[in-house]
């Protein structure tokens, strides 16, 4: 195996472990917040502000990672400081030292994501990049859906209290930095001279209204929390907790089974079709949402978010990646990474706001939210050629 494809293969595997801590937490945070007494406006501001904070640190950690031709160093530092939060969410009592936890966490994905991107993109042809992506979000969502099921067992077997579970997680989130040891820094050409302004306005005009119309649909695709919540209303007792969970295992099942088939398929009929695709079927899952009253129907609904994630997801920043240019791409994937993420806090809030209306509200809200995006892709399709690089 040639070190290039290595490399895909130990950035994989980082991912695997450290999003099977993840995904340990994630499932039982939104059932963990309301125990503590949470609302849905302090749900949406815990998961919208870690990643406007988040949002900072991937554009200066892409920026930077292209300045000076390295890109392990951000990784690394990146896992870390998240492990360390997912560790700090064992000393949780009050909603606002979640939101610090939490936002602690999303800065350490800030530092990391962009740079690791742009590893992966270096370490992959053109013609082979969706499926390098769509790999390596498989081998991440193989992690979730293990996490996800141990957080199913570790409460409903060995009845383990919320914060023991976050302390396993943690745990697990230093072991995912054992494999980053044997990822190798690709040949990066520095671009020391460049200024982060002249940066941003160097982008290609193609690329800066993908960026655009990628940050709408963010502001459409709220936080998993608000679905997880949302199933929550139909199951008492035991139940109420136990199915929730099992449905966000089944969500991120489905998108780990799908990943890397759709990575695969934008390779062959074109990216554009497969995100556009993604945009229009998370209308219909937000519709589906208004409307769900039943364990089948909730089923069906988690399994088509997780083909959705799948569809959209690694495409979207493999997208990127082709319309950018080698040397400016960790910026490239930093500016988007920047955009899509400082829509989160307001569409965060306002869901939030919505929730507490009404648990039906948010998902009126991202159908319409996300048809918009759906509608505006498919204009920006249509006369892609025509615009200018």
């Amino acid at each position: 195996m040639r070190q290039k494809q290595k490399n895909i293969f130990w950035l994989g595997l980082v991912s695997f472990f450290n999003d099977t801590a993840s995904k340990i937490i994630l499932p039982i945070l939104p059932l963990f917040l309301k125990e503590i007494g949470a609302t849905g406006l302090a749900i949406g501001l815990i998961s919208g502000l870690g990643e406007s904070i988040a949002s900072l640190f991937k554009m200066l950690a892409g920026y930077w990672s292209d300045k000076i031709g390295k890109r392990k160093i951000f990784v690394f530092w990146g896992y870390l400081i998240a492990a360390f939060a997912k560790l700090s969410f064992t000393l949780v009592n009050v909603w606002p030292q979640a939101l610090g936890a939490k936002s602690l966490e999303r800065l350490g994905k800030g530092l990391r994501s962009a740079p690791r991107d742009a590893l992966l993109s270096a370490s992959s042809s053109q013609k082979k990049r969706g499926k390098s992506f769509g790999i390596h979000r498989a081998m991440d969502s193989g992690g979730a859906v293990l996490g996800s099921v141990g957080a199913f067992l570790l409460f409903w077997y060995l009845h383990l209290s919320f914060r023991t579970i976050f302390l396993i997680a943690g745990i697990i989130a230093f072991f995912s930095l054992l494999p980053l040891i044997l990822v190798k820094e690709t040949k990066t050409e520095l671009t020391s001279s460049r200024t982060l302004k002249l940066s941003v306005k160097k982008l290609s005009l193609r690329l800066r209204f993908f960026i655009l119309i990628a940050s709408l649909f963010a502001l459409a695709n709220f936080s998993y929390m608000f679905f997880v919540l949302k199933s929550q209303f139909y199951f008492q007792q035991k139940f109420a907790i136990g199915i929730p969970i099992l449905l966000y295992a089944l969500y991120n099942f489905s998108y780990s089974t799908l990943a890397i088939p759709f990575g695969s398929l934008s390779d062959k009929i074109g990216r554009a079709k497969v995100l556009l695709t993604g945009y229009a079927l998370f209308v219909l899952i937000c519709l589906g949402f208004i409307v769900s009253h039943s364990l089948g129907f909730f089923i069906i609904l988690f399994i088509l978010l997780g083909a959705d994630y799948a569809l959209v997801n690694a495409n979207q920043r493999a997208f990127i990646a082709d319309l950018a240019p080698v040397e400016e791409r960790g910026t490239a994937l930093g500016v988007f990474y920047m955009a899509t993420s400082l829509v989160v806090l307001p569409a965060g809030l306002l869901v939030g706001f919505l929730w507490d209306i009404s648990p039906t509200a948010p998902f009126l809200y991202g159908s319409i939210v996300a048809a918009l995006a759906a509608m505006s892709f498919f204009i920006f399709y249509r006369y892609y050629a025509r615009i200018k690089s």
